[in-house]
């Protein structure tokens, strides 16, 4: 089980104030002329610092060193993770991966990470793109910090301890973690392997979606969001800094830890949320909803209404319309569906649709059920029934996504026969 929610400051976006020793966290103003016990006064920002007040996420932090004490970063080989995608045309194909057999073992969290999806570039400020990671090792003495864009880390089997900067956080299956674009961080490994999936965000911040006419309750809850409390490694070893950078990877070595931040305060800050917590909402009269309507996090683009990226997921809930298909109806969307599957089955795919595996249904790719999901929901008796043991998830984007070629290479072969075998309608 993760950690205890006591251990946490709860809300999405909050102001937070934490210190790990008495005394640390200035009152009354952000940069003293001598801070207490010789810190260093730092702020990290989020957004630009015109931003308006809504939107604005910054915090002040209370370090050992500057983070400014690094030598130049020279290039870091990482052919897995963030390569350039083909140049070549993309077919509209549908297409769908099986968990890969060969992630690279003996390898942590960064190391271990390997790009799916694309779209747009980080230079941009737009877009997402789409990974996959299995860690065996803890990153020791090792930290990563993503320039490029937020992550949001969906462990699908082990949990992973994440030391950022400000505080400690334990996730695990069922469970994400949100960490802001340039905040370090080291990943370690409670359980000894993990793996799971990381949507990286160049966009406007995650923030939760407006409810409209759902009114004030539902979805995600702000008060389920945890952030941690602070806490500080004070260790003089040597430390390798991995940074991405507009699409590439880069290194550096330290002499000491750089997650030693003694107190904070703002609303630019980790946090973690489970999934079960999320109040689905659903037709208790006819038809299948949209699936915005399961969406944890959004990003917005500049289009009021168009999502550069939206997190949504597909939890265990009740399904009770009255004449009604209930699985996902076929469609061509105008978005780009990016989904995974945490763990069960998804109730749109009967097969060839594991935990861990992938599937990418880019804009206006037409889609929906398998043959054998739409005869069996066509042919049953509709009573109230729950869907159980699964959790599935989808990166929406407006951004069409490229697939790379590590992910067009492995990608399943016989895929559009899900769709092939459909009977003609007798008029």
């Amino acid at each position: 089980m993760p950690s205890k929610s006591s251990d946490y400051l709860t809300g999405f976006g909050n102001h937070f104030a934490t210190e790990a020793v008495e005394g640390a966290l200035p009152v009354g103003r952000n940069s003293p002329q001598r801070p207490a016990l010789g810190l260093y006064t730092e702020q990290l920002s989020g957004t630009a610092f015109t931003a308006p007040r809504p939107e604005n996420r910054r915090s002040w932090l209370y370090r050992m060193r500057p983070s400014a004490d690094h030598r130049p970063f020279e290039p870091y080989v990482a052919p897995l993770f963030s390569p350039t995608s083909p140049d070549a045309p993309i077919a509209p194909n549908r297409l769908r991966w099986d968990p890969p057999a060969d992630l690279p073992a003996d390898a942590d969290f960064v190391d271990g990470m390997v790009t799916m999806l694309t779209n747009r570039t980080p230079a941009e400020l737009e877009g997402v793109a789409l990974h996959l990671y299995r860690a065996s090792k803890g990153m020791e003495r090792r930290v990563f910090v993503d320039a490029d864009g937020e992550l949001l880390i969906i462990p699908q089997s082990g949990r992973l301890e994440l030391l950022t900067e400000l505080g400690r956080i334990e996730v695990a299956p069922g469970w994400v973690a949100l960490i802001p674009r340039g905040l370090r961080f080291r990943v370690m490994l409670p359980d000894g392997e993990a793996r799971g999936y990381v949507a990286e965000n160049h966009g406007a911040p995650f923030r939760l979606p407006e409810l409209g006419p759902i009114g004030s309750n539902g979805l995600a809850y702000a008060r389920d969001f945890e952030t941690p409390m602070a806490w500080y490694e004070d260790r003089d070893d040597e430390y390798e800094l991995v940074q991405k950078y507009l699409g590439r990877l880069w290194t550096t070595t330290l002499d000491h830890s750089p997650l030693d931040v003694v107190a904070w305060h703002g609303n630019l800050a980790p946090c973690r949320y489970e999934l079960a917590r999320f109040n689905a909402i659903g037709s208790v009269s006819f038809d299948h909803p949209d699936p915005s309507i399961f969406t944890v996090l959004t990003s917005p683009s500049s289009v009021a209404g168009r999502a550069n990226a939206d997190f949504v997921i597909f939890p265990p809930r009740w399904l009770v319309a009255e004449d009604t298909f209930r699985p996902p109806w076929f469609h061509r969307n105008v978005m780009s569906e990016a989904m995974g599957l945490i763990r069960g089955a998804y109730d749109a795919k009967a097969e060839g649709f594991a935990p861990g595996g992938l599937s990418l249904h880019n804009m206006l790719s037409g889609h929906g059920p398998d043959v054998a999901s739409w005869k069996a929901a066509s042919k049953a008796e509709l009573k109230p029934a729950k869907l159980t043991d699964t959790m599935a998830f989808m990166v929406e984007s407006c951004w069409p996504y490229r697939p790379s070629q590590f992910a067009l290479d492995r990608a399943q072969p016989d895929y559009d026969e899900a769709w092939a075998d459909f009977p003609k309608a007798k008029l």
